[in-house]
This record gives C-alpha cells, structure tokens and sequence, in this order.
C-alpha cells in the first residue's frame, strides 16, 4: 500500500499537463501560468496544505469544549496522531521534497515553501496551537503546580505536551535540529513566573511558622525537586535547569539570606555541624552569601579559643603541655568543622587561620606574661616535652602525629624568631645530656621547620646534628690513643662543639676542676692539641654532669650513685677530705661565685645530700655543710642535678633578651639592605618594608625599628636628607 502511494505521487509530478491556473496559495497569491511537471509538484503540494489547514480547524473546534487534563489529554493525543502519520506523509512526498520543493526553496523569492515535514509542523502551530496555546500552557502550570503540592499526577503527559512546544520550534535550514523560541516564548517565560509567585508565598508562609534549620530542609528539597524534573527523566527541557534552579535560588534563598545569617552564631555555639553545612551550601548559591558567616565564624573560633584558655590560664602559664593541648583542642573542633561542613572552602580556612593566630599570640596567658612571645615559648618547651626521653610520652608513632599537630599551631605563631631561640637551646640540651626519644622525631621537626621557614631557620640546628656525629668519632679515636690511658680507670666521654651553631653561652662563673678530674681534663687536652694544631678549647663545665659513689652511706642496703652536675662533683669531692666545710670553704676550693655556690648548694640541701648548720635561715659565709649519713634511697641511682625555680625563670628571661639583641641585629640588616636596593626612601615606606620583609619569622615593633635606624644613622650607614621630611639616604 505504502509503495502505490509513493508511486501515486511519483506518477502525479512527473506527468506533463497542459497550462491551467494554479489554486490559490496560503499567502493568498493569485493564479500562475505553469507547465508540465512543474505545475503538478505546485498544485499537489497547495492541494496537501489546504487539506491540512482544513484538519486543523476540525481538530480546533472539538478542543473548544475541553478544558485542563482534558484539554492537554487530547492535545498530547492528536499530537502524537499527527506526528505519526507526518512521518509517513513526509515518505511519500519524498520525490517532491527532493525536486520541486527543493527548487522553490532556493528561489529566494519563494520564502513560504518547506519541506512536507516542516509545512506539516507550520500548520499545526499556526492553525492549531496559537489559538490553544494560552489555554494549554494554564493547564500545564495547574498540572505542575498540583505536583509541587504533593499530588500524584501523569508526569508523561505534561512531557509530551512540552515535547510539542519543543518540537515546534522550527528550524527552516536545518529542520532536524528545532530551535527552543516556541517553548521559551510560550511556556518557559510563564512558568518561571508561576514558579516565583509560588515559591514567594510559600517561603513567606513556611519561615513565619517553623523555624531556620526546617526552612532550610524544606528548601534543600525544593531545590532538588525542581532539578529532578529537569534531570532524571524529567518533563521539562534541560535548557530550563540553570534559569528555574537560579529563580528557587533568588526567591527561597536571597530574599530571605538575612533571617538565615542571624541563625548562623546559634548553630556554631550548639555545634550544630549538620545544619552548618546545610547552610553553607545553600548561601554558596548566591552571590556573597557567605562573606557573612566567615566573618561570624572567625570572631566565633577567636572568643572560644580565647575563653579555652582564659579557663586554664593560670595553670597554663606554668604548664605547656595544658597550654597547647588546649590550643590544639580548639583548632581540631573547627577544624573539623571547616574540612567536614564548609568543604575546606579557602575562605573559611582564613577565617580559622585569622582568629588562631590572634587568640594564640593574644590572650589571658600572654597578657599575664606581659609579652605576646609566652605562646613560641610555651610551645617549644612542648616539644622538648614531647622529644624527649620519658616513660610518660607515648609511642613514636603517636608521638609522631602529636607533632604534626603542634606544627599547625606553629604556624599561627608570629615570632617565630622565639620559638627557634627556645627549641635551639633545648635541642641542645637533649642531644648534650642524651635524652632524645628519636633521632627520626628530632630529623622530621627540623624539616617540618625548614619547609615552612627556610634553609636559614634550621641551618644551626643541623650543624648541631652533625657536630654530635662528629663528636663521636672524636670521642672512640681518643678512647683508643695514649692519653686516654692516664685516666686512671675513669669512664670519661666527651662533647667538642662548634662555637656558632650551638646556643650555648660561656659559664659565668670561674670553677676549679677537682684534682681527681684534671686528668681527664689535661688529657684530652693533650689529644686534641695533636689532632687539631691551633684550635682553641673552651670548656663548658656548666653543662657537665658526672657520676659518684658514695661509700660513707651505711644504713642503705646498697651503694648510691648520685648522678650529678660538675659544680655538685666540685663540693661533694671536697669531703674526701674533710667531714665538715664552711661557705667560704667551699668558694675558695671550688672558685664559684658567690650566686652560682648558693644556688649549687641549694640543690645538695633540696636533695637531702648535705646537711647545714645552723639548719635553717639563709647560707652566710660562715655556714657549715655535712654530708648526709642518713640518706636512703630505693633507687641504686639517684639524680640530685635538680634544677631550682629561680634559675629557670633567670635562663627564660637570659632567652628573652637574646631574642631582643637578635631582633635588633636583623632589624638593623633589613634597613641596610633596603636602603642599600633603594638609595632613597621615605620614612614610612621604609618602616613598611622591613615590617613586611621581617614578619614571617615576628613582628617588629616600631620603636625598635626607630632605634634602629638612630643606630645606623650613628654608624653612618644613613643619613637624613636635607629641605626633605622624614627622608633617609644610603651612605656607600
């Protein structure tokens, strides 16, 4: 049937007819002469479109009557009726689509002519949808908005519908591809307005009666609702998704972006984590929804630290382990919260890093310690904590982890300079006195510290490493030459350091080495002065330590070592001699100071080791000392190398100003290279400069920097320019 058609049509165009008058055409033209099978393509082709237009109007009329499901149920019905057979039609008028069409559509005088096809769909909009259309795309927006109410309804018949709007939207160059002009002039346009109005009343309603954390469950679901019936099989057109989503978006979001900031501190202080990432996302949507809240954020993490600390500051001060313990604490919870609910977004993460670096270098502990360098201090005396040997610290691995997270904290520290005087000194403590947890710890710190500070920060500390390395090599080549033989059975080891990479300050006291102990001294001496012709030693007793038996303890079960600093070995050897020794006694046999006897002293009377008398009061010149017959100890060694109070609080404040005098000197530096590069500067540009080249390692203060520069200017490094205010020149 489907070939006699075709061949019907073939026949029809290619059979030559004598000259007759054209029937009228669409556009209302008038008759024109045509031969042959030009003529027959003309007249077959208006005879298809006046029988179209006629269906049409019958098709139009019975859809007067019909109203909402109705009215869209036998739209989508004679639609699909239609486009069917148009496929059909359009195959059998495939020889005149190829031919007379075709010639008629290069003819640029004849703009009205289409492929079957095409001319099928004009005919469909133009006689049957227009007249419709207002009335088809209410009903869509019923049928949609009953969806949106809750109810059930036939999702396939809304989708073909607007199929239909889609497909209409004819493409005359290229009809396969239809263009979107009838579905978003037609629908599109009033459903994205329908979708305001609805939305804008239902928000309204909804936040007035529940409260944020709900309003933002229900637009969460809105969103993704709208966006499914674009995707996953939806009805609408993809090209609607970014202007429907961006319309819920400005109606559900913007409109009411400042009820939902309000809510923001209430859900940080009731660590309302799931509801934050709610709320991030949604204010990630619109443009500077979030400025807000990381400005809330930040002063929330600051008053929290600030108070953590503030709770614990008068242990804390004392305590470094509570100190950062509770530092970290915090850091941790908003970590967390930052990584987990804002995403890691890098706004939020400056946020956090603002307010740790400020509640870190400024709070309750700093302002008690009157100096905001307590927090570089606190934390590298956590680290020696954590370093060093202990059978309260925890396996290396954890301990491991532990740093790593103290390192964050590290990175919120302004003077940075403080924290490498502290870490410095007490590194050199561990590795003098052997009390590293792990050589892998203390290696993994100082390349933690060298990537975030540079080559420079940690060169001395490594100098350190390899000195020690040296030292033992130094120390079995002595253990096997001449001199070592004279040591009369002595176990005698040694530390030979470089003088500027440790952070050690010569001893401020003179001392005598006991006589049972120079031949320790004098034979290395001898060694070394072989080795190394022209290299000068100078011995650091201060750090020294030893060990002594004592024999005149009867009432112990067994012998007591005491492990003990050179300066106790000095006074306690002194009673080989003599069974009782005054002060005075004791300074000219020893040669210590006045200050550096006391507080040695103090520590033998502390430990029990000596007795003085009279028994209380202060040590006078005339106090007399005993040893302790009476000593008990459980232990076979007893550490008395106690360190006083007095004395730690004189090394941190000795550390202190170290730090100052270092400051000054890199202050000094940065104004002679800037001026150097510059020739030529004002003087506040030039206090900009070194602030800003300085401030990865502290914050210099600009009183110092003033100084500074009067130092310079002194030492004719610089000079004021003359008829210029506040104008310095570089002297060559």
């Amino acid at each position: 049937r489907y070939m006699e058609l075709y061949s019907a049509v073939y026949n029809y165009c290619t059979t030559s007819r004598p000259t007759v008058k054209s029937p009228s055409t669409a556009g209302g033209g008038g008759p024109k002469p045509n031969y042959g099978a030009n003529f027959a393509g003309e007249e077959l082709y208006y005879r298809l479109q006046n029988y179209l237009q006629r269906h049409m109007k019958t098709l139009c009329k019975a859809a007067e009557t019909r109203m909402d499901d109705s009215l869209l149920n036998y739209y989508k019905k004679e639609w699909d009726r239609y486009t069917t057979a148009l496929r059909v039609v359009n195959g059998l008028f495939q020889y005149l689509n190829r031919h007379w069409i075709k010639r008629e559509m290069e003819n640029d005088n004849k703009k009205e002519v289409y492929e079957v096809k095409t001319l099928s769909l004009v005919i469909w909009r133009d006689d049957l949808f227009k007249p419709l259309k207002n009335r088809i795309t209410t009903a869509l927006l019923v049928l949609i908005e009953k969806e949106r109410n809750g109810e059930q309804i036939d999702t396939s018949l809304v989708k073909g519908v607007i199929d239909a709007y889609v497909n209409l939207g004819l493409n005359k160059e290229n009809p396969d591809e239809p263009t979107l002009e009838v579905y978003k002039k037609d629908f599109s346009v009033e459903f994205l307005q329908a979708t305001e109005l609805y939305y804008t009343s239902e928000s309204a309603d909804f936040i007035s009666k529940n409260t944020v954390c709900d309003y933002m469950k229900k637009v969460e679901t809105r969103i993704e609702q709208e966006t499914r019936r674009v995707r996953d099989n939806g009805y609408l057109h993809s090209s609607t998704e970014n202007e429907l989503v961006q319309k819920v978006e400005q109606v559900l979001i913007e409109r009411h972006k400042d009820i939902i900031w309000q809510e923001f501190q209430m859900l940080l202080e009731n660590d309302k984590e799931e509801d934050v990432a709610r709320m991030y996302n949604l204010l990630s949507r619109i443009k500077d929804g979030l400025d807000p809240l990381k400005d809330i954020l930040e002063k929330h993490v600051q008053n929290i630290g600030s108070r953590a600390i503030n709770d614990c500051a008068k242990d804390a001060i004392n305590d470094p382990r509570l100190y950062v313990d509770t530092t970290l604490k915090v850091h941790r919870k908003f970590k967390n919260l930052v990584q987990n609910s804002f995403k890691n977004d890098p706004g939020f993460v400056a946020a956090l890093d603002k307010a740790c670096r400020r509640f870190i270098n400024d709070n309750t502990v700093t302002k008690m310690a009157k100096t905001s360098s307590k927090s570089p201090e606190l934390l590298a005396k956590y680290c020696d904590i954590l370093l060093k040997k202990s059978p309260k610290n925890p396996e290396e691995r954890e301990t491991f982890e532990t740093l790593e997270d103290v390192m964050l904290v590290f990175k919120y520290i302004e003077d940075k300079d403080v924290f490498q005087t502290f870490y410095s000194k007490m590194l050199a403590k561990r590795l003098i006195n052997n009390t590293s947890q792990s050589e892998y710890l203390e290696g993994h710190m100082i390349a933690y510290l060298k990537k975030n500070c540079g080559y420079e920060y940690t060169a001395k500390l490594a100098r350190m490493f390899n000195d020690i390395n040296i030292s033992r090599e130094l120390l079995e080549n002595f253990k096997s030459s001449g001199p070592a033989k004279d040591l009369g059975g002595i176990d005698f080891s040694i530390l030979v350091l470089a003088t500027g990479s440790w952070p050690l300050q010569p001893p401020a006291t003179n001392f005598t080495i006991p006589k049972e102990l120079t031949i320790c001294e004098q034979s290395f001496h001898k060694f070394y002065q072989h080795k190394y012709q022209g290299r000068k030693l100078n011995w650091l007793l201060q750090f020294s330590k030893g060990e002594l038996k004592s024999k005149y303890i009867l009432c112990n079960k067994h012998p007591i070592i005491f492990q003990c600093s050179t300066y106790q070995m000095g006074i306690l050897l002194q009673f080989n001699e003599v069974d009782e020794i005054t002060t005075d006694e004791l300074a000219t046999a020893t040669s210590l100071t006045k200050v550096a006897l006391s507080q040695t002293l103090a520590t033998l009377l502390r430990t029990r080791v000596l007795l003085m008398s009279p028994p209380t009061g202060k040590i006078t010149a005339q106090t007399k000392f005993k040893l302790n017959a009476d000593f008990k100890s459980a232990k076979a060694k007893v550490l008395i190398n106690v360190r006083l109070e007095p004395q730690q609080q004189e090394e941190n404040d000795e550390t202190h100003k170290i730090v100052e005098e270092d400051r000054k000197i890199q202050i000094q530096a940065a104004i002679v290279r800037i001026m150097k590069a510059r020739k030529k500067l004002k003087h506040g540009n030039l206090m900009s400069e070194v602030i800003q080249q300085l401030q990865s390692h502290f914050k210099p203060k600009i009183s110092v920097i003033k100084k500074c520069i009067d130092i310079l200017i002194e030492k004719e490094y610089l000079e004021r320019v003359e008829g210029e205010k506040d104008c310095y020149q570089y002297l060559a």
